[in-house]
């Protein structure tokens, strides 16, 4: 009998992310605040008679074996109790892709999550988050699927709920190249890192920063253009390695408002913070029926 699932695949926002350090292996030490946002991809599962898993999405060049969508798929084949894969996979990708609210790594994790329970292989979070650290940095964030703060390499979560505010987004329309900012020699690697216990996060002010928001600045005009105009209406910040920034809001109202005044070479959207990933909120609906 085939079995379809499908999921929302959210969105997440750097409310702040530091560069504490080098790690001897090159990697490099971060402590962040994750937090999701109401936009997401929509990702659809259904079990078939075949050897294959496809792709399919309405973006044609994501339909490709390099997608983290499959390389997540593949990750969890060792612990199949069949080698029969049969799976077709489609994606409705809505997430700007680059831009910093881990598109990609959503959709890896959302896989994780619908093959743990389409397959029963009743895998831990724990152990599906160990798995999805293999396929990239921000992959473990949506297997919590809590607001959390990141530490190490984004390896080590601890849960950390905030006000849920609402986010206007911009989504200028470059790529960031995230290996070449960890590379260079102007980005900051010294912030000092903040005991979890001393963390009084209550919104975008000094106390917290983006590390790379002033490299990205300078390097990527588009970014900087985005960031100066949404300084204009209220604080804001680069997510992740960007090219995304965001300003904070109390109310849906405020956000679009300001969302309403934006010129015809910007575009963005208003989007609710959420402390609990969609993918979860569905999840946790169906194993409740």
């Amino acid at each position: 009998m085939h079995q379809t699932l499908t999921l929302s695949s959210p969105a997440k926002l750097n409310l702040f992310l530091h560069v504490n350090g080098r790690l001897d292996n090159g990697y490099h030490e971060l402590q962040s605040l994750f937090h999701f946002i109401d936009l997401s991809d929509t990702m659809t599962f259904t079990t078939t008679d075949g050897d294959e898993c496809q792709l399919t999405c309405n973006i044609k060049e994501l339909e490709s074996s390099d997608n983290l969508i499959i390389q997540a798929v593949n990750a969890l084949l060792p612990y199949k109790s069949s080698s029969h894969i049969g799976l077709n996979i489609h994606l409705h990708k809505v997430l700007p892709m680059g831009g910093g609210v881990g598109g990609g790594s959503s959709n890896a994790a959302t896989t994780l999550l619908a093959l743990n329970n389409l397959w029963q292989l009743n895998l831990t979070l724990e152990k599906l988050a160990e798995i999805g650290n293999t396929l990239g940095a921000d992959v473990p964030i949506f297997i919590f699927g809590q607001s959390a703060i990141a530490e190490g390499t984004g390896d080590k979560l601890y849960s950390y709920p905030i006000k849920e505010k609402w986010y206007l987004v911009l989504t200028p329309a470059v790529h960031i190249n995230t290996a070449k900012l960890f590379g260079n020699v102007a980005l900051p690697r010294n912030t000092k890192k903040i005991p979890n216990s001393q963390v009084k996060y209550s919104g975008l002010d000094d106390n917290f920063k983006n590390d790379f928001q002033t490299l990205v600045y300078k390097e990527y005009p588009a970014v900087a253009k985005a960031l100066d105009w949404l300084l204009e209406y209220a604080p804001a910040r680069l997510t992740g390695t960007g090219a995304c920034v965001f300003a904070e809001f109390e109310t849906q109202s405020q956000a679009q408002k300001i969302h309403n005044l934006l010129p015809a070479d910007l575009s963005g959207f208003v989007a609710k913070g959420s402390n609990q990933s969609a993918t979860h909120k569905q999840l946790s609906e169906l194993i409740g029926q």
